[in-house]
C-alpha cells in the first residue's frame, strides 16, 4: 500500500479531534453556558450540517487547486476556527466555531479519501479506505479521552487549545513530508450530480444517512449514558472512551479487510444487521457493567465497519463519478449524524437517556431495509 496512505491517516486523525472532541464534553459545556443537555447538541448538528452542506460544493470549487497547498489551506482554518471556540462565551459565538471548523473537516476529509482511492490498486481500495478513516477512529482512542481528561482538569476550553496546537505540528509534518498532488481533471459539478439519478446510488447515500441517525442518536450522549447507566464520572468516562476508541480503530481496519477480502455487499449487510441487534440489546443491560461495556465496544467496533464498504461500493459502482460521490457520502453521514443529534437530544429531553439505544436501533433497522433494496437492483 502506498506509504502516503498513512498520511493522509494523520490528517484525518486531525479532523476527527476537530468533530468528535464535544461529544464528550457536552455536559461541561452545558454547565458553563447554563444551557440543557439538548440545546447544546446543536453543536453537534451544527458541525454535520454544515459539513454535508460544504463537502461536494468545497470540493467542487477547489478542483484545480493543488492538494498540499489545498490542505494547508484547510489546517490554518482549523486553527483560525478553534481559537474562536477557545474565547467564545455564548452558544451563538461556539456554533459559529463549529460551523467554520465543519466546512474545513469537510473538504479536508474528502481530499484523504479521494487520494486514497486514486493511488490506491482496485484490489487494495477499501483497505486504503479503511487505513484513512482509522485516522478518526484514532481520534478517538487519543483524542476525545484526552479531551475530557483536558477538560475536567481544565474546563471545557482546554480541549479547544490542544487542537489548535496539533493542528500547528501537523502543518509543519506535511509542510515537510508530503509532496505536491496534482488534481484530477476538472469535471463540472452538474455532470458528476446526474450519478444520484441512479437508484442504486441514491439508496446508498440514503443508508448512510440512516445509519448514522442510529449511531448518533445514542453516541452523541453517550457520556450522560455511561453517567446514567453505571454512575462513573470524569476520568473513568475518559476510560471508557480509550475502550471503545481502541474498539473503533479495529473496526475501521476490519471494515476495509472483510471489504477486500469478501466484498463490499456482504460487509454492508452482515456489519449492519449486528449493528441493529446490539443496539436493541443495549438498553436490556444497562445496569451491568459486566454484559454492558462488551457490548458498547462491539457497538463501536461495527459502526466503523461499515464506511469502508459503503465508500468502496460507491467507487466501484460510478468509477468516473467517484471522487463526488465519496463526498456526497461524507455529507450523507453527516446529515444523519446532525438528525440523530437532534433525535437523541428530543429522547433524553423528553425520555430517558437509556431509550436512545432503542430509537437508534430502529433507524439502524431502517438502513438494514434500504441496503437489501439497494443491492438487489441491477
Amino acid at each position: 500500500m502506498d506509504k502516503r496512505i498513512y498520511l493522509l491517516t494523520t490528517l484525518t486523525f486531525i479532523v476527527g479531534l476537530v468533530e468528535l472532541i464535544v461529544g464528550g464534553i457536552l455536559p461541561l459545556i452545558a454547565g458553563d453556558l447554563n444551557i440543557s443537555l439538548g440545546q447544546a447538541g446543536l453543536l453537534i448538528s451544527a458541525f454535520s450540517l454544515s459539513f454535508a452542506i460544504a463537502g461536494p460544493l468545497l470540493l467542487s470549487l477547489t478542483a484545480k487547486v493543488e492538494r498540499k497547498k489545498l490542505i494547508m489551506i484547510v489546517l490554518l482554518l482549523f486553527i483560525f476556527s478553534n481559537g474562536i471556540a477557545v474565547f467564545s462565551t455564548s452558544l451563538t459565538v461556539l456554533l459559529v466555531s463549529r460551523v467554520l471548523s465543519a466546512s474545513g473537516a469537510a473538504l479536508l476529509v474528502s481530499l484523504c479519501l479521494t487520494i486514497a482511492s486514486q493511488i490506491s490498486s482496485e484490489a487494495n481500495r477499501s483497505r486504503a479506505i479503511g487505513t484513512v478513516l482509522m485516522g478518526v477512529s484514532a481520534s478517538l482512542v487519543l483524542g476525545v479521552p484526552l479531551g475530557l481528561f483536558l477538560g475536567n482538569e481544565w474546563g471545557w476550553r482546554a480541549p479547544f487549545i490542544f487542537i489548535v496546537i496539533v493542528t500547528f505540528i501537523l502543518m509543519i509534518l506535511i509542510h515537510f513530508t508530503l509532496t505536491k498532488i496534482e488534481p484530477r481533471p476538472y469535471v463540472p459539478l452538474r455532470t458528476q450530480l446526474r450519478a444520484l439519478g441512479q437508484p442504486k446510488i441514491f439508496l446508498v447515500h440514503s443508508v448512510s444517512i440512516l445509519f448514522f441517525i442510529g449511531h448518533l442518536t445514542l453516541y452523541g450522549y453517550l457520556t450522560p449514558f455511561l453517567q446514567s447507566t453505571l454512575q462513573i464520572e470524569g476520568n473513568t468516562i475518559s476510560i471508557m472512551y480509550l475502550l471503545f476508541g481502541l474498539a473503533a480503530i479495529c473496526g475501521s481496519w476490519f471494515g476495509g479487510f472483510a471489504s477486500d477480502r469478501f466484498g463490499n455487499r456482504k460487509t454492508m449487510m452482515i456489519a449492519l444487521a449486528f449493528f441493529s441487534l446490539v443496539l436493541f440489546l443495549i438498553p436490556l443491560f444497562t445496569h451491568n457493567g459486566i454484559w454492558l461495556i462488551p457490548l458498547l465496544m462491539l457497538w463501536n467496533f461495527l459502526s466503523w465497519t461499515i464506511t469502508p464498504a459503503i465508500q468502496g461500493h460507491l467507487v466501484a459502482s460510478a468509477p468516473k463519478t467517484s471522487d463526488i460521490q465519496q463526498s456526497i457520502n461524507n455529507s450523507a453521514t453527516h446529515v444523519g449524524m446532525a438528525i440523530g443529534s437532534v433525535v437523541g437530544g428530543i429522547t433524553i429531553d423528553q425520555f430517558i437517556v437509556e431509550m436512545n439505544a432503542t430509537i437508534g436501533g430502529a433507524f439502524a433497522t431502517l438502513a438494514l431495509i434500504v441496503v437489501i433494496i439497494a443491492l438487489k437492483l441491477k
